[in-house]
């Protein structure tokens, strides 16, 4: 706790943020239990009526939750890579990260261009099933994709500071 309060108010933000998503993630995985189990009690007894809502509700959980938990992954570096190269030194490797991240903000601003446009689409209609506003899912796109160049941002300096010369804080 205290190397995040040392930080700059970004880095504190940012931090901040991760743990707000933390909490969210644990929450949506929580929640999704409960129409998933209602699916399966429904399916194999006759308990309980068979809810058509919990398909529709499942859904757009596992999606929220995949989509904060690939946030959370980029902001940890936790997507996997593959070592092609020897080790370069310091400054070899951080070059590389940036060339990696590169590509990741390609993909991040993909989602948010994109995902402001689904949204857009998706402002007025409701699901079928459950007559949710799908906009409610749709958010999950551009959300993304900023909490992607936010986490980004400061693994971006870091690895700057390495090429030039200094250490990362």
């Amino acid at each position: 706790m205290n190397a995040i309060l040392s930080g700059s108010p970004w880095r504190r933000l940012t931090a901040a943020y991760a743990r707000l998503l933390s909490h969210l993630v644990v929450v949506t995985v929580g929640i999704l239990v409960v129409p998933v189990m209602l699916q399966i009690i429904s399916r194999y007894t006759d308990l309980i009526p068979s809810y058509i809502w919990t398909e529709e509700m499942a859904r757009f959980l596992f999606l929220w939750t995949v989509m904060i938990g690939t946030a959370l992954g980029v902001r940890d570096s936790a997507h996997f890579d593959v070592d092609l190269l020897p080790p370069l030194g310091p400054r070899g490797d951080a070059f590389m990260r940036v060339v990696a991240k590169l590509g990741i903000l390609v993909i991040a601003i993909i989602f948010v261009i994109g995902g402001i446009e689904f949204t857009k689409f998706a402002w007025n209609r409701t699901s079928e099933l459950a007559d949710l506003p799908l906009w409610l899912i749709h958010v999950a796109w551009p959300v993304a994709g900023i909490s992607w160049i936010a986490f980004l941002g400061e693994q971006f300096v870091d690895d700057l500071r390495i090429l030039a010369g200094k250490s990362a804080p």
